[in-house]
């Protein structure tokens, strides 16, 4: 019987993948692309959550391959302009002028929370939680055939 020398490392020519030993066994060296960290905002955090909870599949898709942060990165990005887009156009439909502050401050603060708020809701619906047609008529199905 012949006595082979283990090597410390090899790459299998079939998957490519690179094997190290540790003491009798063979480690895949597997290691995960280097990520941009980002720090996640209200926006961002809230479609990560509902990614998380409701889109279960397309957020393993994303994280398996390395999109996620991308996507998260764009989403809040997109929405903070957005709101401040929407924000500025409510202000101006609503004759809130910065006089109005002196003035009358109680009202200048409740109109401007008003119109944040819209603004946020609208962002939701836009991109936070967004529901696809496909997803809609599937949940459509499975309540039909549900009934029936």
């Amino acid at each position: 019987m012949e006595n082979k020398e283990l090597k410390e490392r090899f790459i299998d020519e079939r998957t490519g993948i690179e094997y190290v030993r540790q003491g009798d066994y063979y480690i895949p060296n597997l290691v995960l692309p280097k990520q941009n960290k980002i720090h996640l905002n209200k926006y961002g955090r809230m479609r990560l959550n509902y990614l998380k909870e409701h889109k279960k599949s397309e957020y393993i898709i994303m994280f398996m391959e390395n999109t996620l942060i991308d996507h998260l990165e764009e989403i809040q990005e997109t929405a903070t302009k957005r709101v401040d887009e929407i924000i500025n156009k409510l202000k101006a439909q609503s004759n809130l002028t910065e006089d109005m502050k002196n003035t009358d401050m109680l009202y200048w603060v409740g109109t401007m929370n008003a119109i944040k708020q819209q603004a946020e809701e609208i962002i939701l619906n836009e991109l936070i939680y967004v529901w696809k047609f496909i997803d809609l008529m599937e949940k459509f199905w499975i309540l039909w055939y549900s009934m029936n």
